[in-house]
């Protein structure tokens, strides 16, 4: 019924007043083309259009919100159902718009969502829909055609993103952003009511961002049962985090000079009574879902402290352990107090507790909430490791403003680096000035003999990765540090670079 009482019938008022003409005459010409509007805005059936368009709109982008979009889904979901004719509902998500507005301010924010809408308004026809769902979000539902399959919905897919991506002027400057596009045909949707459909594209969407930015996913019908499966791991994260499931597993780093051990890095496992080992990629990015980021940095604190009163009780000489700072950690203004109170309690020096902390935090960041807890940190005494390093283009005066104690180098520069002459300059380059900086360095990824050798011959101060050991659990710790005191009795020391 919708294309007989929605806005296609008005196609169809030229044909029908001609044909009163050739049958009644003039009259009858006049009656109809007058008389068919009239009745149909006495009927209300004119204003029902204008419901589709949404009564409520986005103050930015001037687009329909969330009521209006469903409003014009339901719609067109009948209607399809009817005719058979074909439609797609896509999903659009700017990727990282909370950090432009946290470094570029909301009025930036805004202009972004305002562009955003315009380009996507101008790459459909006039008879699609697009509106605003959230801060960062965009929905876009096509008006019935007769031929859609699924390699044009891609197309429009690439198309939209393409225009999303496009630079936006921002203060003289191109600000470049990217998104994510997920999608669903309507002969894809499953069967159901309009809600259903709308899912299905929210699904896709949220499997393309599980890629990583500037990622298109069309729906198919197992994202239900891998996004059901993501839910449940949801739910049983903080019951995880309570009852011990999720504990830190620790790998030691030692010195390339003395070959002793200078500390444990406590690294977050999750031993899932059914499935087993949750691999971290697979169950931080759950946990930070589930807002429960900080959760997992206090749980990690208290058994990393934990360990060190026990390593120092069973005569173990672990001079610090260190955790990572989440970047969620790091915007709570109680931060410093909570670290102060828990060394304390463990009866601990802040100096063997290290802050590890991603490059991209330290060169990113103008939050000054950040930066007071990071310095903060530093001035109670805590050792400040850039986690990362070479990853995230951090400058020379970041590193003394966040009084960074060691910069940690990132795997990617160590692989192979005894046999490629490339890797090995980019390390010199690095050591060279962290040795100017007079600060300490760590090597991670550490997996040979030959990559172990040629840190330290070029000056690495520490070493970490599968080539000294394993993440292993606590109760693994005491007997591989008792094998590696009895190692290190009968090895020589690697000497330096001296040249």
């Amino acid at each position: 019924m919708s294309v007989v009482t929605g806005p296609p019938i008005l196609a169809f008022l030229p044909a029908v007043t001609l044909a009163a003409y050739w049958i009644a005459g003039e009259t009858a010409l006049i009656l109809v083309a007058l008389g068919l509007p009239v009745l149909y805005a006495m009927t209300g059936v004119v204003g029902s259009w204008s419901g589709r368009a949404g009564s409520a709109r986005d103050g930015v982008t001037g687009l329909p919100l969330r009521d209006g979009f469903e409003a014009i889904l339901e719609q067109i979901h009948e209607e399809t159902e009817v005719t058979g004719l074909r439609s797609a509902c896509y999903m659009i998500e700017i990727d990282d718009y909370r950090q432009v507005v946290e470094r570029n301010g909301q009025a930036t924010g805004d202009l972004v969502m305002a562009r955003t809408g315009e380009r996507l308004v101008a790459t459909l026809r006039n008879g699609d829909t697009v509106a605003r769902l959230g801060d960062s979000r965009f929905a876009i539902c096509l008006s019935p055609v007769r031929q859609l399959d699924l390699e044009l919905c891609i197309q429009l897919a690439g198309r939209l993103q393409s225009a999303v991506e496009e630079p936006i002027a921002v203060d003289g400057t191109g600000l470049q952003m990217t998104a994510c596009v997920g999608f669903c045909p309507r002969s894809r949707a499953p069967s159901g009511r309009a809600g259903e459909w709308q899912g299905a594209a929210a699904a896709a969407l949220i499997e393309a961002q599980g890629v990583g930015p500037s990622t298109i996913r069309a729906y198919s019908a197992d994202m239900h049962r891998r996004n059901q499966t993501r839910s449940d791991l949801r739910e049983e994260a903080a019951a995880a985090l309570e009852n011990g499931q999720i504990q830190p597993w620790f790998q030691p780093q030692i010195s390339t000079d003395t070959g002793r051990i200078t500390g444990f890095e406590a690294l977050a496992r999750w031993l899932h009574p059914l499935h087993g080992t949750i691999a971290p990629n697979t169950f931080l990015p759950v946990l930070e879902e589930a807002g429960l980021l900080e959760r997992l940095g206090e749980v990690m604190l208290f058994n990393a402290l934990t360990a060190l009163k026990a390593w120092d009780a069973a005569g173990c000489d672990i001079p610090r352990v260190g955790i990572n700072a989440s970047h969620s950690e790091l915007r709570n203004p109680r931060l410093v107090d909570k670290i102060r109170w828990e060394l304390d309690r463990f009866d601990l020096t802040p100096e063997r507790l290290s802050i590890e902390i991603l490059e991209t935090v330290v060169s990113d960041t103008l939050d000054d909430v950040i930066s007071r807890n990071i310095a903060g940190l530093s001035s109670i005494g805590c050792r400040i490791d850039l986690d990362d390093f070479g990853t995230g283009h951090a400058s020379i005066s970041s590193l003394r403003r966040f009084q960074v104690s060691c910069i940690k180098i990132d795997r990617s520069f160590v692989a192979k680096a005894d046999r490629d002459p490339k890797q090995q300059q980019m390390i010199a380059a690095i050591l060279t000035m962290a040795e100017r900086l007079r600060l300490e360095t760590l090597a991670e990824g550490v997996e040979t003999v030959g990559e172990h050798a040629l840190l330290a011959q070029l000056g690495c101060d520490h070493v970490q990765g599968y080539g000294i050991a394993r993440p292993m659990p606590f109760d693994q710790t005491l007997d591989w540090i008792a094998a590696h005191a009895a190692k290190l009795q009968d090895t020589p020391q690697i000497g330096r670079h001296t040249g």
